[in-house]
């Protein structure tokens, strides 16, 4: 072991795009057959009747997922998944590398202040922070590597021995069925398909409530879709139906909208921040103090460094946090902490019936809750407890050739020049003698084909460099 003054430094960093359904977290990236791109979910784009019908429609799958390795210098090697593809591996290494090379890993604060503050000029959320997230996450798994102990011992240890579930899903019933403490289920319509739509989804929800009986929690997820009239007319309509809580009704950026909804039903409950990012942009939600529950995304807002922040500003307010999804990156959190009373499952199975691994085949030994539950018993292993499954490290495709492309091949233009003549300051200047006439060269723009996202376009690009 060694000692503190003998700590390994951070030596490499690859990063690489990942090839499949699911291995990144993600199981949008699929034309059909799965409950997620075939059952109706309003989202904010369903005001628009072509991207209505399919989240895959506007783009939700465009980018893909990707994986960070970063390695110390005695060799020990941490790693972390997330989404963001190709663009997510050239911003690590055209920027953020600088700042981890060479880096003490133990220093998480530092590191992400550096990456957060050099990148505010086109960062603050979304994807720049994203990637921030999974390198830092992949530090955190270095670092329970190095000391050979799980990610949440180093960061509290843990505040209960159980860890329960709810789960996100298309059948709140199978959910039940399945163990898990309670369900959520995506609402189906938005506010433009006007009090037909209303209709449906109180008769939608309905239908669920009874499926599983008065006393099972039943969550609603609205996907930033809804307006503020509308979430206070769709909660009264549904006032019967004992919804634990109201999620991502508005986008997360209307904290004056949310202060309204609450003022409006203060008795219920509305929760957001999937879709929020670090400190700052939580900052606003939790001093409002219109939420009753914040929802913040390892793999997003910042990784786990900037989640125990959050978490801390939260508990100063009594406000729990569940956060969403993200596996094992989740799990590690909510069992150390004493203000996160459970942690969300979404059913990833094609018809959201059974329990899957969260990352698909990508590792080997992923804890999940095939009873609803998990215990420290399942996270006590050194880091996040993953090992990259050989089949799946078999099919990622290094970033090398996004970042240091081969030449391209030379293109020859035709060029012909008119027989004229300029003066200038007196002297005829003639072009000098045209090139020989060369055949001409075709160039077709590349397309994705049908079908196909920009990320299966530039994965099967990089494998056609790949065998030049």
């Amino acid at each position: 072991m060694a000692s503190v003054r003998q700590f390994p430094t951070i030596k490499a960093i690859r990063s690489f795009i990942i090839d499949g359904v699911g291995s990144g977290g993600d199981y949008h990236n699929v034309k059909g057959g799965h409950w997620l791109i075939d059952t109706d979910i309003s989202t904010p784009c369903s005001i628009w009747d072509q991207y209505k019908k399919s989240r895959t429609s506007w783009g939700i799958n465009v980018l893909g997922s990707f994986l960070i390795e970063i390695e110390a210098s005695d060799g020990t090697v941490g790693f972390a998944t997330g989404f963001g593809g190709p663009p997510a591996c050239w911003l690590v290494h055209k920027h953020f590398e600088r700042f981890l090379i060479g880096a003490d890993p133990r220093n998480t604060n530092l590191l992400f202040e550096q990456m957060y503050r050099a990148s505010m000029f086109y960062g603050r959320k979304g994807l720049p922070t994203a990637i921030i997230s999974v390198i830092d996450l992949a530090i955190w798994d270095l670092l329970g590597k190095l000391r050979n102990e799980p990610v949440y011992k180093l960061i509290g240890g843990a505040a209960r021995e159980r860890l329960d579930f709810y789960c996100t899903g298309p059948e709140p019933a199978a959910a039940k069925a399945m163990g898990f403490w309670g369900a959520k289920v995506p609402l189906p319509y938005c506010p433009a398909d006007g009090h037909e739509g209303l209709r449906k989804n109180v008769e939608f929800l309905r239908k669920h409530r009874e499926s599983v009986g008065p006393d099972f929690p039943l969550m609603v997820d609205c996907y930033m879709s809804l307006n503020v009239s509308y979430t206070i007319e769709i909660a009264k309509k549904c006032a019967d139906l004992d919804i634990n809580w109201w999620e991502e009704c508005l986008s997360p950026d209307d904290t004056d909208g949310f202060a309204q909804i609450k003022r409006a039903h203060p008795q219920l409950k509305f929760t957001t921040g999937e879709h929020e990012y670090s400190r700052y942009g939580f900052r606003k939600l939790i001093e409002g103090r219109n939420l009753d529950i914040i929802q913040p995304d390892v793999m997003w807002l910042g990784g786990l460094t900037e989640l125990l922040k959050v978490s801390a500003m939260a508990a100063a307010y009594d406000i729990p946090v569940v956060p969403h999804a993200s596996g094992s990156y989740s799990y590690h959190f909510v069992i150390s902490q004493p203000n996160t009373p459970f942690q969300e499952y979404l059913a990833n199975s094609p018809d959201g019936k059974s329990v899957l691994p969260v990352f698909g085949d990508l590792f080997l030994d992923e804890p999940i809750p095939t009873k609803g539950y998990l215990t420290t018993a399942d996270l006590d292993k050194p880091g996040f407890g993953l090992t990259l499954n050989p089949a799946a490290r078999s099919k990622l495709i290094s970033s090398d050739y996004l970042l240091n492309p081969s030449p391209a091949r030379g293109l020859t233009v035709e060029a012909t020049f008119p027989e004229v003549s300029a003066v200038i300051g007196g002297e005829d200047i003639k072009p000098t003698e045209a090139t020989p006439e060369a055949p001409p060269t075709s160039v077709e723009e590349v397309k994705p084909s049908e079908g196909a996202t920009l990320v299966d376009s530039i994965t099967n690009g990089v494998k056609e460099l790949g065998a030049v």
